[in-house]
């Protein structure tokens, strides 16, 4: 029993003696960490930290040096330094220390060492008599950390493999470079840079084989001496809308601008007027692929909290709807900002900082429905957010590539620009293009027409776009699901296309010049989306599409008299392809007569497998030669 006394009696000997008395702190080190304090206040971490090594040099047993040097180590953001210090300092007195736990499960968090920092935060909580705010804090702090280790339990986040890599010295400098906007091919960027340090203008770079040429001011009159900033540039490279502050012709602080390429460069900006400026803040937007929705931030009162995503839709006759706040789903008491949707049109990228998130503004990602509406954001995760505030992100047409602005350890100074891969779940639809000039076929004269892109599985019309005034034009498909594609021009026969991309390893760019007929007699076309089964002459519910357009071409047309021709291969008997070939031109004509086209203009024949357009020898010749034409009878 005596031992054991004696024992116990060491042991607190033992604890007394550890603990720590500033009073007894070498007097040439307090005069290097006085100075150290004095750095601090100045911004000068690095050389307070150089201070405060020649403090613990002179007495290694300093705790308020080490607790310093791991608060000045945070403050550059070099969580892994403040994280060994804060440990030096726990392991001189752990009862000094306790007070500095929050901080130190800060550290530990930026390491992505989230179950040491919540345990940090209860030792903090545990501390007697803690203030209000002290506690909401802790509170605050300890839900993020529950939120990061209840994330990383659902998702497979330990095989992402998270390296941003610099984009290097051609774009970034020793200034701020931020907001990227990549083209569709992924071979041209556009960013803003910070230039002495008070103005924002716009530069431009090119991808080639050994990496990006050097970076140049915009050509054209879209830079000035005004802070032009977080531009996005339309997918087929012809229009540029911004942010521009404290310009003349504004309406508040902040306004939205757009310019356009011309030959000689980009435009003088036009504010884009009432429906999207007010007095208040409008910034950062993303326009949809096909231009007819333009998305953005803004702190207009009648929102659900300080900052909200927007979104206009362009109308059929050029102008833009008012407004319409995104919703309660995407809009929070906090503030949201920095839209990106993607060229899939259907992914949608933004920040937030009170969706729950691992504290600050955290990356999030909303996905449209199968019926066109928006569901509920997703996280995008740790490591590519942290417990720091998260800017703008934009991914290339490719789904996997994505661009940000850092101020990481290798930046050339300030916010560099830098790529990195998305870890998959996260990941939009991969995006290839369709783009080429639409035509008069007798003529060859460029002609503005309407394109038309259609969902064959749903059925729903996925985007509506304009060629530009000679004809010129550029749809994105996302690769995963099959196409209807379609031209039209009033005074003409449309064009239609489909497109088969639910293989997911889809890996081309259509370059497809479409020759438009005028309305005239003995014109045809073929209905490149009208689908039957092998053998059947049930219409397919995926030809839906292309009815209801010639059900709009024959409404927009009363004089017009057509005739739906039916072809087969050779496949089988000729009395039955011929039969086969005229129920199916009957099913189209019957299926026009239901959505109240008169009779008196409709009329079908079958040919069966008598005029072939391509070889029998091979099933895609097959392909071609069973097909639906429309043929003109009488035009007026």
């Amino acid at each position: 029993m005596r031992s054991f006394f004696t024992a116990l009696l060491c042991l607190l000997i033992l604890q007394l003696n550890a603990q720590y008395d500033p009073a007894k702190v070498d007097k040439r080190a307090v005069k290097f960490y006085d100075l150290s304090q004095e750095q601090g206040r100045n911004d000068q971490f690095r050389e307070g930290i150089e201070s405060l090594k020649k403090a613990v040099a002179i007495d290694n047993r300093y705790e308020d040096a080490y607790l310093s040097m791991a608060g000045m180590y945070s403050e550059l953001k070099n969580y892994q330094a403040a994280v060994d210090n804060y440990k030096i300092a726990k392991s001189i007195d752990s009862l000094y220390f306790i007070d500095y736990s929050l901080s130190y499960s800060i550290n530990l968090a930026g390491l992505g060492k989230f179950e040491e920092a919540l345990a940090a935060v209860n030792d903090f909580k545990s501390i007697p008599n803690l203030r209000e705010s002290s506690l909401r804090s802790a509170a605050y702090r300890g839900k993020t950390y529950q939120f990061a280790i209840d994330f990383a339990a659902k998702k497979n986040l330990s095989a992402y493999h998270f390296e941003p890599q610099n984009i290097g010295d051609s774009i970034n400098s020793p200034v701020s470079e931020y907001f990227p906007t990549i083209s569709l091919d992924g071979n041209h960027l556009v960013f803003t840079r910070r230039v002495k340090s008070i103005n924002e203008d716009f530069y431009e770079a090119d991808r080639k084989n050994n990496g990006w040429t050097q970076a140049r001011p915009l050509a054209g009159n879209i830079n000035s001496n005004q802070n032009e900033g977080a531009l996005n540039i339309s997918q087929d490279g012809q229009w540029l809308i911004f942010t521009g502050c404290n310009f003349e012709n504004g309406f508040g602080s902040c306004d939205l601008f757009m310019s356009f390429l011309t030959p000689e460069g980009w435009s003088t900006p036009e504010n884009m007027g009432p429906n999207f400026n007010t007095e208040f803040w409008e910034s950062a937007p993303s326009l949809s692929p096909d231009k007819r929705d333009l998305y953005f931030t803004s702190n207009r009162p009648g929102g659900y909290g300080g900052n909200d995503l927007y979104v206009c839709h362009r109308m059929e006759n050029g102008r833009w709807s008012p407004p319409e706040n995104m919703g309660p789903n995407i809009n929070t008491a906090g503030d949201e900002s920095a839209p990106f949707i993607h060229a899939d049109n259907s992914s949608l990228y933004f920040t937030s900082n009170a969706l729950p998130g691992y504290g600050g503004d955290d990356l999030f990602l909303v996905r449209k429905t199968a019926n066109g509406d928006w569901g509920i954001p997703e996280n995008l995760g740790y490591p590519i957010n942290t417990i720091e505030n998260e800017g703008s992100l934009v991914v290339s047409a490719d789904g996997k590539t994505a661009y940000y602005a850092s101020d990481r350890a290798d930046s050339r100074g300030q916010l560099d620009l830098y790529s990195f891969e998305l870890r998959d779940e996260v990941r939009p639809a991969k995006t290839i293009w369709v783009k080429g000039k639409v035509y008069d076929k007798k003529s060859g004269k460029g002609l503005p027409s309407s394109v038309e892109l259609g969902d064959l599985g749903s059925k729903r019309i996925l985007s509506k776009l304009q060629t530009d005034e000679t004809g010129n034009y550029l749809t994105t498909l996302p690769v995963g699901k099959d196409y209807a594609f379609n031209v039209s021009r009033k005074g003409y026969l449309f064009f239609s296309e489909n497109f088969k991309l639910s293989n997911p390893n889809s890996d081309s760019v259509y370059q497809l010049d479409i020759p438009l007929q005028p309305i005239e007699a003995n014109a045809s076309v073929i209905l490149k989306n009208i689908f039957f089964d092998v053998n059947r002459f049930e219409l397919e519910p995926a030809s839906q599409i292309e009815l209801d357009d010639v059900v709009k071409l024959l409404k927009e047309n009363p004089l017009l008299t057509i005739q739906i021709n039916g072809y087969t291969d050779n496949v089988g008997k000729p009395a039955d392809n011929l039969l086969l070939s005229t129920n199916r031109a009957k099913s189209v004509v019957n299926y026009l007569k239901s959505k109240g086209i008169d009779p008196r203009r409709l009329s079908f024949k079958g040919y069966g497998d008598a005029e072939p357009v391509s070889t029998n020898s091979t099933e895609a010749g097959r392909a071609q030669n069973r097909r639906t034409e429309l043929k003109v009878l009488k035009a007026n």
